[in-house]
Order: C-alpha cells, then structure tokens, then sequence
C-alpha cells in the first residue's frame, strides 16, 4: 500500500514537473491498462454466458449410485464452446426453503467436472454427499449445485 503511494505520489510530481515527457507516456500507460481491463471484462463475461447454458442436476439416487456416492449428477453442455474445466459446490435445501443444510468444512468433498464436454454432450456421474447439519435426511432434501467456475475452449 505504502509502496503504491510512493508510486502515485512520484508520477505526479513528474506529471507537474516535466509535463512534455510524462503526458505522452502517462497516456500510453493508462490506454495500455484500459485495453487489458477491456479484456478481462471481456473474458469473464464470455465464461459467465457459457456457464449460463450448462444444465446441472443432482438428484439423491441410492438405488442407481453406489451407497458412498449416493448423488446422481447430470451435466449437459448446452453451450456453443467444449467445457475444458468445471469446479463446483454442492448446496442442500428443505423444498420451499433458502438455509444451506450442507456444512461448508475444510474436510468437505470438492466436487469437480468431466474434463472435456463437447457443445451438447451428457455427462453423468455419482458423488459423495456433502456434510449435512445434524437432524437432516439426504432423501428430504434438495440439492443444487453453486459456485460454478469453469473454463471453456475459444
């Protein structure tokens, strides 16, 4: 923090002193910033409108999935790029209800996608339940996946 004052401080008083030398060179910095921040807006909303179009289900299934990975999960790729990388956060809920049941601990599952989804490819798997506050059954409950961040290909 004190270092980028100094920085600050120190542009401006060659900004005022040497106002022929520094403008030209101010400028080009501040256009050079502006066009890297243009695209890093520009990526992550490009991400955001891709993540828009996946289709994620998780369903409590134990008859279909194995007892240590009772979630049946289905992810459809319903956009126009391959899904390179997908991390998520599973999140349970009492139907018509807004408090998170699924405990947020250090030890917890951290859930993860298929790799490679080509545009309108299915992917289906079984995971392990997330920690779920005392008192609550998996089976009343609903579970929804939050926190998406992936990437996709150009």
């Amino acid at each position: 923090m004190l270092f980028g004052a100094i920085l600050v401080l120190s542009w401006l008083i060659l900004l005022i002193r040497y106002p022929s030398k520094a403008l030209p060179i101010s400028l080009a910095a501040l256009i050079g910033l502006g066009l890297v921040a243009s695209w890093v807006l520009w990526q992550e909303s490009r991400e955001t409108r891709h993540l828009a179009h996946l289709e994620l289900r998780l369903v409590y299934d134990p008859q279909n999935c194995p007892a240590n990975r009772p979630l049946a999960l289905t992810l459809k790729n319903g956009s126009t790029a391959a899904l390179l990388e997908l991390r998520w956060q599973i999140a349970a809920y009492r139907p018509g209800d807004s408090a998170n049941l699924a405990e947020r601990l250090y030890e917890s599952p951290r859930y993860s996608g298929p790799g490679e989804l080509l545009p309108g490819a299915t992917w289906q798997d079984c995971l392990p339940l997330p920690s779920l506050r005392s008192g609550y059954r998996a089976s009343t409950l609903e579970f929804r996946a939050e926190r998406l961040q992936g990437s996709f290909s150009r």
